[in-house]
């Protein structure tokens, strides 16, 4: 009779939470629902709130912005502002929010019509379990959300498995699924993989920074085996170790969908690398490999090399973070250029040092491959600093050859695609660059180029190219110990022994510079056209010959910065029409480009 009399209370409670819900809004809920998120709610859980912010708009759909808030009343928790603002929009960013399970409820119910959502971010709001389940349910009905991110939500076993059961139905939309950070061990990665076996729908796969130890890696190498849905992994910062390495690479063998896979800060080893070595050999299917932080040597390199020797499917190997001397390098290279059916376009060897001989036989490897771009950290002998002065501004060649043939930047841009499209995925932008001969640029210049027009979802965008035009500044350099001059509503302070450079102009150059540091002062209220930067009384410091200060402003705060003279040189170098600074008087005007 004990255990009766438990269920004979939440039977009562379950009578009485019925009736409340009247209004049209609650039945839609109610009826959308599933009755097994009604018995989670009686479950004491505590939940963070969110603090409201009173807005008046009148721009949202009423009868769904009204169900949101009868739904935080009912589960007791203060309206989500940002969610009022944006229940609209495609993308939610609700991260670090505290949501806890009652408002992730409460946003499951509003989301349950919704026709416009397609990216959910949720991380960090622990919402547990029994939030999960809401979303679970909410999910069965809402056949228009495909991303969806519930990382670090400390889900753990009993999350695992309201997800399981989830994918196994195969009846959402859902496409990207991040659980990275979830407390999962390997229990929940056999109810994970049980699901991911079966389901086909999943494309994308976020496991990272969890539990998993080798018998996870079991299990996970079962489930890529007889999966046919995914295309990109996250396996990186868990606790696999050679043995998981050996099972998951058995899996990957027979695996044909898989394009992506990072296990990077795991513990591979040698005896890991060497059973990498047979899938780059055997799957020609997988493009990107993330193996860095795995404790991979020269010996487990070589036998990676030789997989690479028969690979005609990988683009994008990492192993930066892995004991390898340039020996292993070499090996890595050379196997890329065995092989003439390569696709290798990105080997990322970014903490070993290279040699002059290193870099010719790599000549000869880009001669064969055009397209590969290796990444090492530096040549030996050469600083770093000296090797990046070498290097001229990519957009200040491409502006010079515009300016040669009567065109402009987009417009060259725009030549290297077919269609003349705006954007261009990196790597066909890469093998583009590599091809044409109007500007010859370095790999080095090209990936500072990529860096300037990412638009960090793998593509380039030609539109900063274009924001990036000529901002008119004036350089001015007054002698005198500690005088404050006027220009054009500015005020700068200079030292006797030291040029003070002052950057004027509509917008702020300072994001064009590369300046190493940028610190934003007191805010200014601009009087007129050209915001006044009050000068202070700055005590004198005692500073080298050939150094350099620099002032400028943002939108609402200036920044000064003393620069040696290394980097007054690099600053200058991307500042047409002018030379390097000299003591004394100095005005001159040059464009930063």
């Amino acid at each position: 009779m004990d255990d009766d009399e438990p269920l004979e209370s939440e039977t009562t409670e379950e009578t009485k939470a019925q009736p409340a819900a009247r209004s049209s809004d609650e039945m839609l809920y109610c009826e959308a629902e599933a009755p097994q998120v009604v018995d989670k709610e009686k479950l004491s859980w505590e939940s963070s709130e969110t603090d409201l912010e009173i807005e008046d708009s009148d721009k949202f759909f009423t009868g769904q912005r009204e169900l949101y808030l009868e739904a935080c009343r009912l589960v007791g928790v203060v309206p989500v502002s940002y969610f009022l603002r944006n229940m609209e929009e495609s993308y939610l960013n609700l991260n670090h929010h505290g949501l806890g399970p009652n408002g992730t409820k409460a946003i499951a119910i509003a989301l349950v019509s919704n026709t416009t959502l397609i990216t959910l971010e949720l991380a960090d709001n622990c919402i547990m379990e029994e939030g999960i389940l809401s979303l679970v349910q909410m999910m069965r009905e809402n056949y228009y959300l495909q991303e969806m991110n519930v990382s670090d939500n400390a889900l753990g076993l009993e999350g695992a498995r309201i997800i399981s059961q989830f994918l196994q139905k195969n009846y959402s939309s859902l496409l990207k699924l991040q659980l990275s950070g979830n407390n999962f061990k390997d229990e929940s990665a056999e109810l994970l993989c049980q699901a991911l076996s079966a389901n086909y729908l999943i494309k994308e796969m976020d496991l990272s920074h969890n539990h998993f130890s080798d018998k996870g890696g079991e299990v996970l190498g079962q489930m890529l085996a007889l999966n046919v849905g995914l295309l990109s992994l996250d396996l990186s910062w868990n606790n696999f170790r050679s043995q998981a390495a050996v099972a998951l690479c058995t899996g990957l063998r027979a695996n044909v969908t898989l394009k992506k896979l990072d296990v990077s800060m795991n513990g591979f080893g040698n005896e890991g690398a060497a059973a990498l070595a047979e899938v780059l050999r055997l799957n020609g299917f997988l493009a990107y490999l993330d193996v860095s932080s795995n404790d991979i040597s020269n010996d487990g390199v070589s036998k990676i090399s030789k997989g690479l020797e028969f690979n005609e499917s990988l683009k994008v190997l990492k192993l930066f973070r892995n004991p390898i001397s340039m020996d292993g390098a070499m090996l890595l290279i050379l196997s890329i250029k065995k092989n003439p059916k390569s696709k290798m376009e990105n080997l990322d060897i970014s903490n070993v040092l290279v040699s002059e001989q290193f870099m010719k036989t790599l000549d000869g490897v880009y001669a064969v491959h055009p397209q590969l771009d290796v990444i090492y950290k530096a040549i030996q002998g050469l600083s770093v600093k000296k090797n990046i002065f070498q290097w001229t501004n990519p957009m200040k060649l491409i502006q010079s050859y515009a300016d040669q043939h009567n065109t402009t930047v987009l417009d060259f841009f725009k030549s290297l695609t077919p269609t003349g499209m705006m954007k261009m995925p990196v790597d066909e932008f890469w093998k583009a660059m590599v091809q044409q001969n109007k500007v010859a640029l370095s790999r080095f210049q090209l990936r500072e180029l990529i860096k300037r027009l990412d638009d960090k979802t793998g593509t380039v965008n030609f539109r900063s190219a274009r924001a990036q035009r000529p901002v008119p500044i004036q350089l001015l350099s007054r002698a005198g110990p500690w005088v404050c001059t006027r220009h054009a509503g500015w005020a700068g302070l200079s030292a006797k022994e030291h040029p003070v450079f002052i950057l004027l102009g509509p917008t702020s150059p300072a994001r064009e510079l590369p300046l190493p540091h940028r610190r934003a002062g007191p805010t200014v209220h601009p009087p007129s056209r050209l915001p006044l930067v009050h000068s202070t009384r700055l005590q004198p410091q005692p500073r080298a010959a050939g150094w350099a200060r620099f002032w400028g402003h943002s939108a609402h705060s200036r920044w000064s910065k003393w620069l040696g003279p290394g980097m007054v040189k690099r600053v200058l170098g991307h500042i047409t029409g002018t030379t390097v600074a000299r003591r004394g008087g100095i005005t001159q005007t040059g464009v930063v480009t």
